[in-house]
């Protein structure tokens, strides 16, 4: 027998066949366009993910029998906004993930609601890509357009509900959407009051293997497949790709180092973390999971080897990496924002412990930590809340790294296995090949899979290669860093009341001195504040003194907040030097006249 598995991404559709053994016989793939109507609007029309999902069914049957497909499930892009009408017609647009326009509505229920209260209901807090604030946002934009509201789905949920004319969801999908209680599976009748919608306006709720229906002839004709094969209720993206990976089990984890990350930790029992530092939501095996999701991850060293070394030999810089655990240079990789553990659109990135020494090597090395270091902090937070992490699997374009995958399995001190994957796609294809009750348990069909597994070097040194792995020497390291940071963070609110705020000019007093106003040997001293010149590209920038205390611990910093752009680094007492020169020549010049100057 024979199982597809498809994948709605956000770009394309891709498909996957699989066969009872596991093996992967074919994918392929559809792209579809994305819109832009305003900055910070991200929409798709249904009608496209339908007809390329059904082009790609055609395609990816070629030279198979359709006799032999069993089963289709989907893993999708999740938080999306598809509204229907009483005739099955798309009332607008799908609303996306990656849609910002529902940030005063999303303000408004972390402000008005409570974020203890959304959490307590939910799971989860408000943010501008969850579907609640979206329907919201229709409400009071669109008021026409949402009193026409017959059906409220999902984007992967369009697909199914074409194939079968059944109106469901999955739990794990369902998650996202803000409107779920996730602790007892059902949806939250609060939640339905404050966006003004009605239960019978949402999907059936199913888990992710169990069979929704089966094909309508229309469906059958247009996809190539007999009207028997069956559907399944599918997952959210990360759920398949779990799935996929093989995190099933409790206290099973999986590292996604893509462009964002995501730390995805199966759960048994529904563990809600404390402050929201975590995702708490539904798992695609019928339990729950933890998930910590940074917004900038491998696109951290795109950032710094594209964008600043303008060099595209990445296994070539590594190369030069030879201090693990034994960085004198930090790095915080916030280029955009952070989502968890953080929740702080505001914050950006940072290097710490700049020196006339500061090699190449060592800050191509800070940016590979920093990013393993965020890691740490969703694994802390999980380990709080009684989660019991002992191995886990890393996947994505950044753990082809090998150098990238040893410093993540030290800083974490956890076996790791580097897996190549298929993404939610192969998932999908294990849950439909589940639920048609052909091919035993997923976890039956994971163990079929290959691995390359490696391990962290606890409290012993060894050599390997070129470099010296020492995972208890990260272990303290970690502890330096998680404080350092958390100053940083500090200075960025103190300092930053928007990402896209300019600093002024300022005129200094007096010169900083290193160490000087220290009120121990933790705080980092800020300095009088500088400006950034007009050239830099609006870059925020803040300038500090660098060092270390005697016990290693940064007690100052060049602090740099680059957006995905050129690097700007002013130092303190050079840039004091160069404004106390140029007031000299210019006397009769006010002092916010003048912008700072890039060294």
């Amino acid at each position: 027998m024979l199982y597809i598995g498809i994948d709605l991404g956000t770009s394309a559709v891709k498909l996957l066949l699989m066969e009872q053994s596991g093996r992967v016989l074919r994918t392929v793939q559809r792209r579809y366009p994305l819109s832009f109507p305003r900055n910070g609007w991200s929409e798709q029309s249904p009608e496209d993910w339908w007809s390329q999902t059904c082009a790609g069914a055609r395609a990816l049957l070629e030279g198979f029998d359709p006799a032999a497909v069993d089963g289709i499930s989907f893993g999708g892009q999740m938080h999306g906004l598809v509204l229907l009408d009483w005739e099955d017609q798309v009332i607008r647009p799908a609303i996306l993930w990656n849609d910002g326009r529902a940030v005063q509505e999303t303000a408004w229920l972390n402000r008005e609601i409570g974020e203890d209260r959304l959490s307590a209901l939910t799971g989860n807090i408000a943010f501008a890509g969850f579907t609640a604030p979206k329907l919201l946002w229709v409400r009071a934009h669109e008021r026409e357009r949402f009193s026409r509201i017959d059906k409220i789905m999902l984007p992967k949920d369009f697909l199914a509900y074409r194939m079968t004319g059944v109106h469901s969801t999955d739990y794990s999908d369902a998650a996202g959407t803000l409107l779920l209680d996730t602790a007892h599976k059902q949806w939250s009748a609060e939640m339905l009051r404050i966006c003004g919608i009605r239960a019978e306006q949402l999907p059936v709720l199913r888990e992710s293997w169990q069979v929704t229906g089966t094909l309508r002839p229309e469906a059958a004709r247009a996809l190539g497949l007999p009207e028997s094969v069956r559907v399944c209720a599918g997952a959210g993206d990360n759920a398949a790709a779990a799935v996929g990976t093989g995190t099933l089990t409790d206290g099973s984890c999986n590292l996604s180092l893509g462009t964002s990350g995501t730390l995805f930790i199966a759960c048994d029992q529904f563990r809600l973390p404390q402050n929201h530092a975590l995702h708490a939501f539904a798992h695609a095996t019928g339990g729950y999971h933890l998930m910590g999701c940074m917004l900038s991850a491998a696109a951290c060293n795109q950032w710094w080897m594209e964008n600043i070394l303008k060099s595209g030999d990445f296994s070539g810089e590594q190369a030069h990496v030879s201090q693990l655990g034994n960085n004198p240079v930090l790095f915080a990789p916030y280029l955009m924002g952070e989502r968890t553990p953080h929740n702080d659109t505001a914050v950006r990135g940072a290097f710490v412990g700049l020196s006339l020494n500061t090699s190449r090597g060592q800050m191509t090395q800070a940016v590979l930590e920093g990013v393993a270091f965020a890691f740490r902090d969703a694994l802390e937070i999980a380990r709080s809340v009684g989660a019991e992490v002992r191995r886990a699997t890393v996947c994505g374009g950044g753990a082809k790294s090998p150098v990238w995958r040893h410093i993540l399995t030290n800083v974490l001190n956890i076996p790791m296995d580097y897996i190549q994957t298929e993404g939610p796609a192969i998932g999908a294809a294990m849950l439909a090949a589940k639920g048609c009750g052909t091919c035993g348990s997923l976890e039956e069909l994971y163990r079929r899979t290959r691995t390359e597994g490696f391990g962290p070097e606890v409290k012993k040194r060894i050599l390997l290669g070129t470099f010296v792995l020492s995972a208890d020497c990260y272990d303290s390291y970690y502890k330096k860093a998680l404080q350092a940071r958390a100053r940083l963070k500090a200075a960025f609110d103190a300092v930053f009341q928007r990402y896209d705020l300019l600093l002024t000019p300022v005129a200094p007093t007096t010169a900083p001195r290193l160490g000087e106003g220290l009120a121990d040997p933790l705080s980092l001293y800020l300095s009088d504040i500088y400006t950034v010149p007009a050239n830099l590209a609006g870059l925020p920038a803040l300038s500090m003194p660098c060092g270390f205390d005697r016990s290693g611990l940064p007690i100052g910093a060049q602090l740099i907040g680059p957006a995905l752009g050129d690097l700007a680094v002013l130092d303190a007492a050079h840039a004091y030097q160069q404004e106390t020169d140029w007031h000299r020549r210019h006397p009769d010049t006010p002092a916010t006249a003048k912008g700072g100057d890039a060294l």
